[in-house]
């Protein structure tokens, strides 16, 4: 990567703005202290339901939700948030599913295993959802 390349990447992620939401205190500080370091806008929820209560404008470039959290599950946050805001791009994170493609059933547009993914291929999902065109996605449908 050359330092233009760098620079514009840079720019890129002090732009974005993540949501990152999780009821496990551990995995929802490393994920939000890895990504600000990197030069993203974190905000952190606790659960679906302190999620979205957080929801305001300005909207999240992206969120990052577990699946299985108490109050109000990542599963039905996730609905909600596609319903109500389809711009928005999801990424579920869950230690119940193998692989890296999104669960049938999951409505979002990227998929890590939960305590199995790198820095690195969280940044390349967010990196890619960011620069995807912009759609208006159904409920469930994947962009990749």
């Amino acid at each position: 990567m050359s330092n233009d390349d760098q620079v514009e990447h840079s720019k890129a992620n002090s732009q974005a703005r993540v949501l990152v939401v999780d009821d496990e205190a551990v995995n929802r500080e490393l994920i939000s202290d890895i990504l600000a370091c990197a030069g993203y806008d974190v905000v952190t929820a606790k659960d679906g339901l302190d999620a979205l209560n957080q929801l305001a404008e300005p909207l999240p470039d992206v969120i990052i939700s577990d699946l299985r959290m108490p109050r109000m599950s990542g599963f039905e946050f996730l609905e909600v948030v596609r319903r109500k805001y389809p711009e928005v791009p999801l990424i579920a994170i869950s230690g119940e599913f193998e692989g890296n493609e999104v669960p049938s059933g999951v409505t979002a547009d990227a998929y890590l295993p939960k305590g199995s993914f790198t820095f690195e291929q969280l940044r390349t999902k967010i990196t890619d959802l960011l620069s995807a065109p912009s759609e208006q996605s159904g409920p469930a449908t994947n962009r990749f």
